[in-house]
């Protein structure tokens, strides 16, 4: 490790540590190698701009973040909730069951695990309080939950910075989300039907059939569009930015509710939003330069390679890596600078890149429900005021359930390629 890289780190560390945004302190560490090694500091602008214009696919992100927005003020929540109240309000639990669901249905528009806490898990809340049945901890804790589907569902936010990094098919990754997705959903909804029957919580009034083609048809668009998505994405219609446009157009378009104040809400919030993954991920392709300038990669497949890893071992030793990380960084980092650094220790030991793209996916939303840093945890506190120990506390039931689901994904890669390879995949 040369003199410049220790000294990178050494600022880097620290500043993360105060509490410096994470952006920043990449920035101003990768600042200081350049200056110490007597590279040029444009270079961190050059490699910014090439990095960021060669990769179009990343307008899909601003664009998936503007209609998970529009959605959480226009009418598809209302719609959702109703439509999910109409099909598992009816069991015990009702109320948390229907959030679970409607996390499914909404990660199928928005990518976007903040989206749905701050938005329509808002709702959710409001609607388990007035209920009478269930505490606030125990409200945020399912919401909280229930949001790290979001991301697994395609489409995903976090799977298109796992393709950025790593040249994996997008397509491909999406439709491996599909059934971790559908598995993260059945084991939250077990585990709260095993907590609604040792604490009594009963179901709620079940919805008449004869409503139900009602409440179908109007939420059908929604139901429909990751569909839709996938579609127009394995079938070559639509790059990823235009599918993400598409979801764009079906939240402002087919559910017209949204009034143009609202509206400037909307823009105003996702550019805010989009600026700052935008700043995360430009100050990791400018760290990530200065990290394989030192070949810290290849001298870390070395390390690993000398400890000669099984396959089975490796997963092991990521899974474990990804659950500490997410205690202290956000997902998008780890995405973006601790995931770059295992992909050639992947390829060298013929792990697929979809799977380990797709596990490490489901670890980074895991990270976002666990303390200190868990990021669902502040957005819900920020939202209701529901203290984070009681959320925390709550959740605990729910954090094993999804470690079970990610033991089966990691032991089980079938769980995560088989759609993909039913549909041409030959990884």
């Amino acid at each position: 490790m040369s003199l410049a890289f220790g000294l990178c780190l050494l600022v880097l560390f620290p500043m993360a540590a105060i509490g410096a945004p994470i952006a920043f302190a990449m920035i101003v560490s990768a600042t200081v190698y350049l200056a110490v090694s007597g590279q040029d500091l444009a270079l961190a602008s050059e490699q910014l701009i090439q990095s960021v214009y060669d990769s179009f696919v990343l307008l899909a992100v601003p664009l998936f973040i503007v209609a998970a927005n529009i959605m959480n003020v226009g009418a598809i929540s209302d719609r959702l909730l109703e439509f999910c109240k109409a099909m598992v309000g009816r069991f015990r639990g009702g109320m948390a069951q229907v959030d679970i669901l409607v996390s499914l249905i909404f990660s199928g528009m928005s990518g976007s695990a903040v989206a749905d806490a701050a938005g329509v898990g808002k709702i959710s809340i409001a609607m388990m309080l007035k209920t009478g049945h269930y505490t606030p901890g125990f409200a945020g804790a399912v919401v909280a939950a229930s949001a790290t589907i979001g991301p697994i569902i395609p489409p995903s936010i976090p799977m298109v910075l796992y393709a950025l990094v790593s040249d994996a098919s997008i397509g491909y990754l999406f439709l491996g989300g599909v059934v971790p997705g559908l598995l993260m959903t059945a084991v939250l909804m077990a585990m709260t039907t095993i907590i609604a029957h040792r604490r009594d919580i009963p179901a709620e009034d079940a919805v008449p059939l004869r409503q139900l083609p009602r409440v179908t048809l109007q939420a059908l668009p929604a139901l429909l569009m990751p569909v839709t998505l996938l579609a127009g994405i394995y079938g070559g219609a639509t790059t990823p930015t235009e599918a993400a446009a598409y979801a764009l157009a079906v939240a402002a378009i087919l559910y017209r509710s949204v009034s143009l104040r609202s509206l400037y809400g909307v823009f105003l919030d996702s550019a805010r939003s989009s600026a700052s993954v935008g700043l995360v991920i430009g100050s990791a392709l400018i760290f990530n330069y200065i990290v394989a300038a030192e070949q810290v990669p290849a001298a870390l497949s070395g390390l690993l390679d000398r400890w000669d890893m099984s396959p089975v071992t490796f997963l092991i030793f990521a899974n474990l890596l990804f659950l500490v990380l997410g205690c202290v960084l956000d997902a998008t980092t780890i995405i973006l600078v601790i995931i770059p650094l295992l992909l050639p220790t992947v390829r060298a030991l013929g792990i697929d890149p979809v799977h380990f793209g797709v596990v490490a996916v489901v670890n980074c939303m895991i990270g976002l429900i666990t303390p200190p840093y868990g990021m669902l945890l502040f957005v819900i506190n920020g939202t209701t005021g529901i203290p984070i120990r009681d959320i925390v506390r709550e959740g605990v039931p729910f954090l094993i359930a999804l470690l079970i689901a990610l033991v089966c994904l990691t032991a089980f890669p079938g769980l995560v390629l088989g759609l993909p390879r039913l549909l041409g995949y030959e990884g």
